[in-house]
């Protein structure tokens, strides 16, 4: 049941591949709260994902391909967007990452560079290239949101992360640096989100994942922020409640970030 936090509001979603996405789950948020989305994806994640059911689920959002590398794509997603909308929108999620090194099993001590900067350019750098064609188009309405999808291996270490921590290293770095300028020429908003590790098509693809989730949550107070609770949090961070919020890294991640053991750990290194 939605709170109309979104009501009147407009906005791009990036990144929606199927039920397990954390994009997702914002859409289905968004849109019941009153919001209007269009609805992205590059256009072989279109064809491998269900993100023609999702729009149907949300009034039948406009689904728009394209590469978020491609400033051409990007420029024709947000001139779409516009024409859709009938003019400027207030909020875009970019939910997007990807590495080829991690999908091959290449150790971080023997990356393929190629691919690396190919993971930096699809994780990181598609965040400045779709800010920095908002801005010139001036897209996004006074006091709009922008939030990209992060992951605390961007200040600690997680070695089967690999080369996604310098990704989301940069990501974050964007956000600030372009946050700055946003703030002052249009009053738009730029965050991070540093979520919980979720079950997700993307993260399951990780060595070890499950096994790290379980210790996430017993490291973790409130335990792990699961897809739909990150979206409340999206929903919070596009509504006109988070105004002055801008330049930050945010952990929604049950107090993992803050916690250096918990008795649990403890008990279960006791009995090893």
């Amino acid at each position: 049941m939605g709170n109309n936090l979104l009501k009147g509001k407009k906005g791009i979603i990036f990144g929606a591949l199927n039920d397990m996405s954390i994009a997702w789950k914002v859409a289905e948020r968004c849109h019941e709260e009153g919001a209007q989305i269009v609805l992205t994806n590059a256009p072989v994640a279109m064809r491998m994902g269900e993100i023609n059911n999702l729009a149907a689920k949300c009034n039948n959002a406009p689904v728009i391909g394209a590469d978020a590398t491609s400033m051409e794509d990007l420029e024709n997603l947000v001139d779409k967007a516009m024409e859709h909308f009938g003019g400027k929108f207030d909020f875009v999620l970019h939910s997007i990452g990807m590495s080829l090194n991690v999908r091959k099993g290449k150790h971080y001590t023997d990356l393929n560079h190629d691919w690396m900067l190919k993971s930096m350019d699809i994780s990181a750098v598609s965040f400045h290239k779709l800010m920095q064609i908002c801005m010139k188009k001036d897209a996004i309405n006074d006091w709009g949101s922008v939030l990209g999808l992060t992951y605390i291996a961007a200040q600690r270490v997680f070695p089967d992360y690999n080369e996604m921590a310098e990704a989301k290293s940069m990501l974050e770095s964007i956000a600030r640096s372009f946050g700055y300028h946003y703030g002052v020429s249009k009053k738009v908003r730029v965050n991070t989100i540093s979520q919980s590790p979720t079950m997700t098509t993307a993260g399951s693809g990780v060595k070890g994942f499950s096994e790290f989730i379980s210790f996430s949550e017993n490291m973790s107070p409130l335990g792990n922020a699961d897809a739909a609770a990150c979206a409340d949090y999206c929903v919070v961070m596009f509504s006109d409640l988070t105004r002055y919020v801008t330049m930050q890294n945010l952990f929604h991640d049950g107090g993992f970030s803050n916690t250096g053991v918990t008795q649990s750990v403890i008990e279960q290194f006791a009995k090893s």
